[in-house]
């Protein structure tokens, strides 16, 4: 095993580790069961805190949810934010054809899903969760989830004959992007995640047709806050998928924040044990306060 893997393989134990937190709350958004949004209450008590929203990793793989993120929610929530932390379809536990693992991502479920737990979040924290501030909403989301967060950020871009397009820009005060899968053509290119954005979106012409769709280079610029963390040490979705986006976002005419962290792999920015997950914090508050 070379010494990149070693340390990846080390960070991944390290964020899979800590016990899963219970949440304070867990509300429904729709029939499915995996439309469920689970809430973290501010520890600190306070009367009034920023909304982070939190869309989990995985590679849109039905094997990965919520769950493994429950640590993260629970040391945001110790950090004084009010904490959403959401589910949403993801993939088929039978392997693609020809593939070994699970398939990533629902076309469109997984979409429809995270587009409906935005738009209703607001009206359910007012009634669930009143420390919660929904005009002070930040979104971020890690891998997968990060590909996610950059994509609700963005959809009053999206073609006109989306379903899940808005009439204006969503009510947020920032997005955080954590080792995002942010350029879907780089993301092929460099077979992240063993071929998950081409599972997600389908191969040949469809991955084509899709892409406008999905992909977070297509939607620029957003006119939202965004800043993407990425560990210049990782092996599961490269430093230069991050990198595309940001270079994407400036020839759109954005600045686009970009936080490279040295010695840093893939999962220390969602791990509580790791120094990275306390910068991620400092991103999220720095655009939610």
């Amino acid at each position: 095993m070379s010494e990149d893997a070693a340390r990846s393989a080390a960070e991944e134990e390290s964020a899979f580790s800590h016990p899963a937190v219970p949440p304070d709350a867990t509300l429904t958004y729709g029939d499915h069961p995996d439309q469920v949004i689970d809430l973290y209450a501010p520890r600190d008590g306070a009367p009034s805190a920023p909304l982070v929203v939190v869309l989990h990793g995985g590679a849109w793989r039905a094997p990965y949810d919520r769950g493994h993120v429950t640590p993260f929610a629970d040391f945001l929530a110790r950090r004084g934010f009010a904490v959403a932390n959401v589910e949403y379809r993801r993939g088929s536990l039978i392997p693609a054809q020809g593939g070994e693992g699970p398939v990533a991502g629902r076309w469109p479920e997984t979409f429809d899903d995270v587009a409906a737990a935005l738009d209703a979040l607001p009206a359910l924290v007012r009634e669930a969760l009143p420390q919660a501030d929904p005009r002070r909403t930040v979104v971020t989301g890690h891998s997968a989830g990060g590909h996610l967060a950059l994509w609700a950020s963005a959809r009053h871009l999206l073609p006109e004959d989306a379903p899940w397009r808005t009439a204006g820009p969503p009510p947020l005060r920032g997005a955080v992007a954590l080792a995002p899968i942010a350029d879907f053509t780089v993301a092929r290119k460099l077979d992240v995640c063993s071929g998950a954005v081409e599972q997600l979106l389908g191969g040949g012409e469809t991955f084509a047709e899709r892409l406008p769709y999905a992909d977070p280079v297509a939607l620029l610029p957003t006119g939202i806050a965004t800043t993407l963390v990425q560990g210049r040490g990782d092996v599961d979705v490269p430093q230069q998928v991050a990198e595309s986006y940001a270079d994407a976002a400036a020839r759109a005419g954005e600045v686009v924040g970009l936080t490279l962290l040295e010695d840093v792999g893939h999962f220390p920015l969602i791990d509580p044990a790791a120094d990275a997950c306390a910068v991620v914090a400092e991103e999220i508050a720095q655009l939610a306060w």
